[in-house]
């Protein structure tokens, strides 16, 4: 853990564009995951996006503008503060990163590609990419898929791979990251005009669950880490009437022990319970419950609380979740602005 002792603390992204504080640090209670905000840093544009190193020393930010930038900041205890400037990716609005093989990946929404910056042994970032891996194609939405566009960028349970989410083409990409080099290792076409936004494997590492923005929908697949091949099962319905263009999801959470998924979903503005079957290899939609603000732009599970960014009531929102049914209760909220997703050392 980072300077701060014991204490656990949380870290909001925002859109400061949008009136956002930029990234924010809370403190988490001990009992009933409340909230409580200790200080904000807006050094960066749009800090939409956030995800902290396994030391939980630095924690990185995209800068989701036209420029496409990614920042580090040092934690240090009721606050953050930059190691540098931000570094450019090579791309354009990105919309998440993570951490794999010693790099930041970005995921570049505008440019349709994602990007690598090695990270340095004090976790500051080099100066500019070790690689832009540009994505190529498009999809039958005659607005949103003129081109490809990137909304996510992960590694895979066993850390052979790379997986990058494509709202744009209806695809998932698998690379291989080496020597800071992005290698496409193969290309998986999901449903056209589903909108494929974001992914996250189940625990035993042979699953993974996409949920797709276009059409309102969670799809589950097999997942193959020895050859680097992702499957499509099933595509169920994240909600039970919502038509296509009135409600868009965002947020996808896997419970730890496998047994739930969780989505949120933007416009209608709820969060949905799936229960999986013990194989894996099927889902339930069991319920939807309100997300407690409007536009839940993401969803985070930590300690047993389901935690929700709403973008444009400017909150975040916590459930408590019945370990037996997944069922999500309110027990909280905060105001942050424009606030976009929250993390957690």
């Amino acid at each position: 853990m980072a300077e701060g002792g014991g204490r656990r603390r949380a870290f909001i992204g925002s859109f400061t564009a949008a009136g956002g504080p930029g990234v924010v640090t809370a403190a988490v209670a001990e009992r009933g995951g409340a909230l409580t905000l200790l200080s904000s840093v807006d050094g960066v544009l749009d800090p939409s996006y956030l995800a902290l190193s396994p030391d939980g020393g630095t924690l990185y930010a995209v800068s989701e503008t036209a420029e496409g930038a990614v920042a580090a900041y040092r934690v240090k205890g009721e606050t953050v503060e930059l190691t540098g400037p931000p570094v450019r990716v090579g791309g354009s609005g990105p919309t998440h990163l993570s951490l794999a093989g010693g790099h930041v990946l970005t995921a570049n929404y505008g440019s349709g590609s994602v990007s690598a910056v090695p990270v340095r042994a004090d976790g500051r970032l080099a100066s500019a990419p070790s690689a832009v891996l540009r994505h190529t194609g498009s999809g039958p939405h005659e607005r949103r898929q003129r081109g490809p566009h990137a909304h996510q960028v992960l590694p895979d349970p066993s850390g052979r791979w790379v997986v990058s989410v494509d709202l744009g083409t209806d695809s998932v990409r698998v690379c291989a990251l080496t020597d800071g080099s992005l290698t496409l290792h193969r290309e998986i076409a999901l449903r056209p005009g589903s909108g494929p936004r974001h992914l996250a494997f189940l625990p035993d590492g042979r699953h993974a669950c996409v949920v797709n923005e276009l059409t309102p929908s969670l799809t589950l697949c097999r997942w193959d880490a020895r050859t680097g091949v992702l499957q499509s099962l099933a595509e169920t319905p994240v909600l039970p009437d919502a038509p296509a263009g009135d409600a868009y999801p965002s947020g996808l959470v896997v419970a730890p022990d496998g047994r739930f998924v969780w989505t949120a979903t933007r416009g209608e503005d709820v969060l949905t319970v799936f229960a999986v079957a013990a194989d894996g290899e099927r889902l339930e939609r069991m319920a939807t419950v309100p997300c407690g603000g409007h536009w839940p732009r993401a969803l985070t599970w930590y300690d047993g609380f389901l935690y929700v960014a709403n973008e444009r009531s400017g909150d975040v929102t916590w459930f408590s979740v019945d370990p037996r049914t997944g069922l999500p209760e309110q027990a909280g909220a905060v105001g942050v602005t424009a606030a976009s997703c929250v993390v957690f050392d």
